[in-house]
């Protein structure tokens, strides 16, 4: 068994983005720039966006966090989407999820610029992934397939079963591993909260992708011998031994199912940091496409 390391990764990647933007100030005088929407006061939210705004000080972009209030309306978050589509010195943006409920995400999300979007949510960019055009990929699914390319995992006309369908996960999951790339070529098999016989049907992949958000959900006598593993799932379970109070627990029971994996994500530090590089990835990405369609 060996563990898929995304801290590891994504260091190396990070040092690699840090090398680029340097390059990038010394031809045009450019420092790619990210915004983050943070509205409430979600605890995991806030972690997550920190996350972020310390990466792009290790990789040296600049970075804006706009944080609100959870009573801000909706009228008032798509001013500030419309402030940054029209925000020359932003390269990409996130609106950081989820929002408070009596906020529409879908309509937020598809206000912003998709030439902005970076977290790869806008139906434009969704659209261009399904057919295989350029564009920016979800941070999550773009960070596993880095992650099976850096670790030289064969996909190719591998059985991969993908546990849940959201849009942020699941679907574009589905698109990637079946696409004619490498990572890809896989038959892929989707499973659902509605799907049947779900054990049997874990237990004939090559590649297990799980992104449900059930602790713990796959067990051992669902995983084949020699399978590869990657957990999405990260979960905040209370644990009293930790001074937290709680542990992240993924969707998969790693102690029992790691012994029969050939490859296998760890949870914390398995996808999460892989999504974080993803972003940057990203807004390096758009930044470039600026200055090349001003010159």
């Amino acid at each position: 068994m060996q563990l898929l390391d995304g801290n590891l990764t994504a260091k190396t990647i990070k040092s690699e983005i840090a090398a680029m933007v340097l390059d990038l100030l010394a031809k045009n005088g450019k420092r790619p720039h990210l915004a983050a929407v943070l509205v409430g006061e979600n605890g995991a939210s806030m972690t997550y966006v920190g996350a972020k705004v310390r990466a792009c000080e290790e990789v040296g972009f600049a970075s804006t966090l706009i944080q609100k209030s959870a009573d801000c309306t909706e009228s008032d978050l798509l001013k500030i989407v419309y402030g940054l589509n029209d925000d020359e010195s932003i390269d990409g943006y996130i609106i950081q999820l989820p929002l408070p409920s009596h906020i529409n995400e879908k309509k937020i999300l598809e206000a912003v610029d998709p030439r902005k979007d970076v977290d790869g949510f806008h139906p434009e960019n969704i659209g261009r992934m399904a057919l295989n055009l350029p564009c920016f990929l979800p941070a999550t699914p773009a960070g596993i397939m880095t992650l099976l390319e850096r670790y030289h995992i064969e996909t190719t006309g591998k059985h991969c079963v993908v546990l849940g369908r959201s849009h942020i996960v699941g679907m574009p999951m589905t698109l990637l591993m079946q696409r004619n790339a490498q990572p890809g070529n896989c038959t892929v098999t989707v499973l659902h909260s509605k799907s049947k016989d779900i054990s049997n049907h874990c237990r004939q992949a090559d590649i297990i992708i799980a992104a449900i958000g059930q602790p713990g959900f796959v067990k051992a006598d669902m995983v084949k011998e020699g399978a590869v593993v990657i957990d999405v799932g990260i979960t905040r379970v209370p644990d009293f031994n930790k001074k937290s109070g709680f542990r992240l627990s993924g969707d998969v029971a790693f102690e029992e199912v790691a012994p029969k994996c050939a490859f296998i994500t760890p949870v914390p530090g398995g996808v999460g940091p892989m999504t974080i590089v993803s972003l940057l990835s990203n807004t390096f990405l758009a930044a470039e496409n600026k200055l090349m369609s001003k010159s």
